[in-house]
């Protein structure tokens, strides 16, 4: 079986006319996806054409370079085996992540790293379809072995070492079918929402909403906060009218503020006992968010969706920067910079509480929580995965939340492909939506 073709598809959502997405930063984001498929020979176990499926996320303009770099990325891998490419997933992703021409763009950061989720979520989908598993059992069946080697540690050794790794995995190992079990007993992996708290929201919205969310079970629910702070405070009167004392509350100010800034304006919005704040400040700013987290205690700090590479993750475990790690599945290069990231926070002491706001993320994260769960932190405490409650009709594997938990993902693969009416539909500038649109709203997308 070989790998026979590539599809990148430029995918735009239009999100910005009903202002879901909506923050403090991004006031008009249009969801979308570079999306790719790896086209093979063969055909799954029930006689469907096998192929791989992968995205990143952007939210709109720019989401056509991120699928040019993509389709870069992906172009060496036509005519390859595909059973030597899933059978060293390590050994893949240190090949396509050392391209010196397409590294030099980067390196492991913008919209080359991007490209390279795209392609390896793709791969990881297609290992996890050929072998019949959900990805997440894919990797929960891995021995501790596989995954260190497919793992990328380099640059890691003064925060992690190879044998650190392989202790963690060892130690969880004997009880992962235990754990299994227990998350099939409670339903599924604890969430929490955000879709009630787009910062471009009416009040009258965000009351029903939030009350919405309580009917439904979640004990966490998310706002996001910065652009304006009588805002705020009015908006969070009306949370903790709406859903009291008991369900914890977060904010997230997507990058707006700088240091003092954040400091003062998390102390003004205390009396709302806000449980964490999501990105204060800069994500790159190391040293900016272990001030804030000195200042604003016991108000925690967390950080992630905009996490680069590993490397800027370690330093934020080694200053200790965050309380919770909000690692992105379509930001880091895929499962194999998740793994090393995901297992620097086991050693660290970290929550991982992994990002998923946007178009197929929520998709994604689902596998990745629970074999976190499975086989690396083996905790649920202090632990809960983001969901938003729309696009999800765009996807054949769509995930299923049921009383703040996500449904254990049970068919086979990382669940990333979407429908080939919703691509022909919404890709750009083509697609049937985009091509009717008149000039004037399509020059927003």
């Amino acid at each position: 079986m070989t790998i026979t073709g590539v599809r990148v598809h430029d995918v735009r959502f239009p999100t910005s006319l009903s202002l879901d997405g909506s923050d403090a930063m991004n006031k008009d984001a249009d969801y979308s996806a570079a999306y790719v498929v790896l086209e093979t020979d063969d055909t799954d176990a029930a006689g469907r054409p096998l192929a791989g499926h992968g995205f990143t996320f952007t939210i709109g303009r720019g989401n056509d370079l991120c699928a040019e770099a993509a389709r870069q990325r992906a172009m060496p891998l036509v005519g390859r085996e595909v059973e030597a490419l899933v059978g060293d997933l390590g050994g893949l992703y240190r090949e396509l992540a050392s391209d010196s021409q397409l590294r030099w763009l980067g390196p492991e950061k913008g919209v080359v790293h991007l490209a390279l989720a795209a392609v390896m979520n793709a791969v990881w989908d297609l290992a996890a379809r050929r072998a019949g598993k959900p990805l997440w059992r894919l990797l929960a069946e891995m021995s501790p072995e596989e995954l260190v080697d497919a793992a990328d540690l380099r640059y890691l050794s003064d925060a992690l070492t190879r044998d650190e790794a392989l202790e963690l995995l060892r130690a969880q190992e004997p009880t992962r079918t235990a754990r299994i079990a227990e998350l099939e007993s409670l339903g599924g992996y604890p969430c929490y929402t955000t879709s009630a708290g787009w910062l471009g929201y009416t009040d009258d919205r965000l009351r029903r909403l939030l009350q919405e969310a309580v009917d439904a079970g979640y004990r966490h629910v998310k706002l996001k906060v910065g652009a304006d702070l009588e805002d705020d405070l009015r908006r969070l009167a009306i949370t903790r009218e709406v859903v009291g004392w008991d369900v914890r509350v977060m904010i997230d100010a997507n990058q707006v503020w700088d240091v003092p800034q954040a400091i003062d304006w998390v102390r003004r919005l205390a009396p709302f006992r806000p449980h964490w704040i999501e990105e204060p400040t800069s994500p790159d700013d190391v040293l900016g968010h272990a001030a804030v987290r000195r200042a604003i205690a016991p108000i925690a700090v967390a950080t992630g969706e905009h996490g680069m590479n590993r490397v800027l993750f370690k330093q934020m475990f080694q200053a200790g920067a965050i309380d919770y790690c909000q690692l992105d599945s379509a930001r880091l290069a895929s499962v194999n910079e998740i793994l090393a990231v995901y297992l620097m926070a086991a050693k660290f002491g970290v929550p991982v509480c992994p990002h998923a706001g946007g178009v197929g993320l929520c998709e994604l994260v689902q596998h990745l929580s629970i074999f976190d769960f499975v086989a690396v932190s083996g905790t649920l405490d202090d632990r809960v995965t983001e969901y938003v409650d729309h696009l999800h009709e765009h996807f054949t594997d769509p995930c299923v939340v049921r009383d703040g938990r996500y449904v254990i993902p049970t068919a086979a693969g990382y669940s990333a492909q979407m429908f080939e009416g919703s691509v022909a539909t919404y890709s750009w500038p083509d697609g049937a939506y985009w091509a009717g649109r008149p000039a004037a709203a399509v020059a927003v997308g």
